[in-house]
C-alpha cells in the first residue's frame, strides 16, 4: 500500500494486482478500470497470463489460458507481493481448460451458479493466503460486455452509416435472446466474440474492444452485468478498508 498526495492531503493506495487472460483484458484495465478505481483509492495493475516467450520480445508474447498450472504459478508468484491488497484475476469462463479447479463437477445450473462454483474452487484451490485472493472469472468473455451497447459497437464496424444500422439490429437482436449479456454463452461458434466476428471479419479484441467499453460507459455496464459489477464493487470497496 502506497501514498499520493491531493491538495495537500494524503490518500492511501491499496494495490490490487489483476491477472488477465490476454491483452484484451489487460488493455481493459489500464484504459478503463485502473482511471475509475483510482478515484477510490485504489491502484489497478493488471498482469498478462504467458504461455510461450518468442525470441524477439515482449510484441510477441502469447497469452491466453491453456493450462491451469500455468495460471496458479502466476498467482503465486503474484501473492509473493506483500505490500499488496489484494490479487485477482480477470479470466474468461469460456474456453477454460479442462484441468480448472471445479470443471470435473461442474452443475447442470444457470450460467450464474456455474461460474459461482468455478470461482469458489478456484480459490480452494489456490488456497495459499487465500484472504488475499478473490477468483473472478468473467461471463462468458470480455466482449459479452460490449452487448450491453449493441448500437455503440456497430459504430466501429466499417462501411456506410446504413451498413453499420444493420449490424446493430443484428447485434440487438442476439442480445434479446438472452437474460443479460452475460449469458452469452459458452460455445466455440456462439460466444461473444465469435458472434461479433461473423459480422465484423476484422474486429481486433484490443482496440476496438477498449474503444467500445469507454464509449459505453462503466454504469452502463455494471447495471447490466451483474457478476462484473459485483467484482467491481469489492475493488471499490478495498479504497475503504
Amino acid at each position: 500500500m502506497g501514498e499520493e498526495y491531493y491538495w495537500g492531503e494524503t490518500l492511501k493506495v491499496n494495490k490490487v494486482l489483476i491477472l488477465v487472460e490476454g491483452q484484451s483484458e489487460e488493455t481493459f484495465v489500464k484504459e478503463v478500470l485502473a482511471p475509475h478505481l483510482s478515484d477510490f483509492g485504489v491502484e489497478a495493475v493488471p498482469t498478462l497470463v504467458i504461455h510461450k516467450f518468442v525470441k524477439r520480445g515482449s510484441a510477441n508474447l502469447k497469452g491466453g489460458i491453456f493450462d491451469y498450472e500455468v495460471v496458479k504459478r502466476h498467482l503465486y508468484r503474484l501473492l509473493q507481493d506483500s505490500k499488496v491488497k489484494l490479487v485477482t484475476t480477470m479470466i474468461d469462463f469460456y474456453g477454460l481448460p479442462d484441468n480448472f479447479p471445479g470443471q470435473k463437477d461442474l452443475p447442470i445450473a444457470s450460467s450464474y451458479s456455474q461460474v459461482e462454483h468455478l470461482e469458489k474452487a478456484f480459490e480452494q484451490d489456490i488456497g495459499y493466503q487465500s484472504q488475499r485472493f478473490s477468483a473472478y472469472l468473467q461471463l462468458h468473455e470480455f466482449e459479452a460486455m460490449l452487448f450491453v451497447a449493441p448500437d455503440k459497437m456497430a459504430q466501429v464496424f466499417p462501411g456506410s452509416d446504413s451498413i453499420r444500422q444493420i449490424a446493430a439490429v443484428k447485434l440487438a437482436d442476439i442480445k434479446k435472446a438472452f437474460g443479460s449479456p452475460e449469458e452469452i454463452n459458452n460455445n466455440k461458434q456462439t460466444a461473444p466474440s465469435k458472434r461479433i466476428l461473423s459480422l465484423f471479419l476484422g474486429y481486433e479484441k484490443p482496440l476496438y474492444g477498449t474503444l467500445i467499453a469507454l464509449d459505453i460507459g462503466l454504469d452502463l455496464i455494471r447495471s447490466e452485468c451483474s457478476h462484473f459489477n459485483q467484482w467491481l464493487t469489492k475493488l471499490e470497496g478495498l479504497g475503504t478498508i
